[in-house]
């Protein structure tokens, strides 16, 4: 039985790590309608597979009890993994204090809904509508950490110290720490991503993004995300 536990959490854990993939394949394919349709179809499919592994994964649990493996594969939206801040609501207006506009200072966050069996999380924020939202062209990335410890509930604004084991990774200004919104044109959206994981990632030397997400890929058991919005006037 548990053999048939880890079956549907790996099958799980890979719907989950290429679902994320395919979204960002659709974010940059935006403007190319075939490969848009066909990662929505695909999408949409893999949804539904998510749906029959969660049925075996209830029919396990009434074989042989095992809660923490099933239900913390079930996703964010079953699981309520959330992650907040008191600085903006999602898909509010991010203050100025927190954008190079200002003091570039990182905004508080702070997160719940952890699953139980989780050993690491992952922060990645970053703006998919970068240089203009009318014509996006890349993902810029704003903020890299990973191996923070799942005890912690969150950061504070302008965290200097960060929580005991976590590592940082390179954003797109080639430095490590957080960069604050800081758009050329048009207003962009902002997202706070944060992945709990199986397990603690090794030290990958100030990774990019790239390299990060490959990392993770396979070992997400939730995700949540936190979108504010910024535009400069």
């Amino acid at each position: 039985m548990n053999d048939l536990f880890k079956a549907i959490f790996s099958c799980l854990s890979w719907i989950n790590g290429f679902s994320f993939w395919l979204s960002r394949q659709g974010r940059v394919n935006r403007d190319n309608p075939t490969v848009f349709r066909l990662v929505f179809y695909v999408l949409e499919w893999m949804r539904e597979q998510r749906k029959v592994m969660a049925a075996l994964c209830a029919l396990a649990l009434t074989l042989a009890p095992a809660p923490s493996l099933c239900l913390a594969s079930e996703g964010n939206s079953k699981m309520g993994l959330t992650i907040t801040s008191t600085a903006f609501a999602h898909h509010g207006a991010i203050p100025k204090h927190y954008t190079c506009d200002a003091s570039d200072t990182s905004p508080p966050l702070a997160w719940s809904g952890v699953p139980a069996n989780a050993k690491s999380l992952v922060l990645i924020v970053d703006d998919p509508d970068a240089p203009d939202p009318a014509a996006p062209q890349r993902t810029w990335v704003h903020w890299l950490l990973y191996n923070l410890p799942v005890a912690s509930a969150g950061l504070t604004e302008g965290v200097t110290a960060l929580p005991a084991g976590t590592l940082e990774g390179s954003n797109d200004w080639k430095r490590t720490g957080y960069g604050g919104p800081c758009p050329p044109i048009g207003r962009h959206r902002y997202f706070f991503k944060l992945y709990a994981l199986d397990g603690v990632l090794p030290n990958l030397h100030h990774p990019g993004k790239t390299a990060l997400e490959k990392a993770i890929q396979g070992h997400i058991l939730m995700q949540a995300e936190l979108i504010g919005l910024y535009q400069r006037l």
